[in-house]
């Protein structure tokens, strides 16, 4: 389960579902640094939607302690891996 709100290095970001997001912007997810806010696309499957939930999640972790500049590739392998310790130890 997805929360509302979460807080990354003293920064409370907002959880926002967006409906049709992958249909109008192409994204399943996507962060908005400056505005606190991390969007998931409403309709994915439940494993599918928490899993976009900590790739956006380490974009902030990483932001928050000072790398604005983030390999996409590096944040979906470690994203996918974190998402399984999670979930297959029963963490989420």
């Amino acid at each position: 389960m997805i929360p509302n709100k979460v807080k990354v290095g003293g920064i409370e970001y907002e959880i926002i579902q967006i409906e049709k997001m992958e249909e109008q912007f192409n994204h399943l997810g996507q962060i908005l640094y400056t505005k606190g806010i991390i969007k998931v696309d409403k309709e994915l499957a439940p494993d599918r939607k928490e899993q976009v939930f900590i790739h956006e999640l380490l974009h902030a972790c990483f932001y928050e302690a000072g790398f604005e500049e983030q390999d996409e590739d590096m944040v979906n392998r470690l994203g996918i891996v974190l998402y399984h310790v999670i979930k297959d130890n029963h963490l989420l």
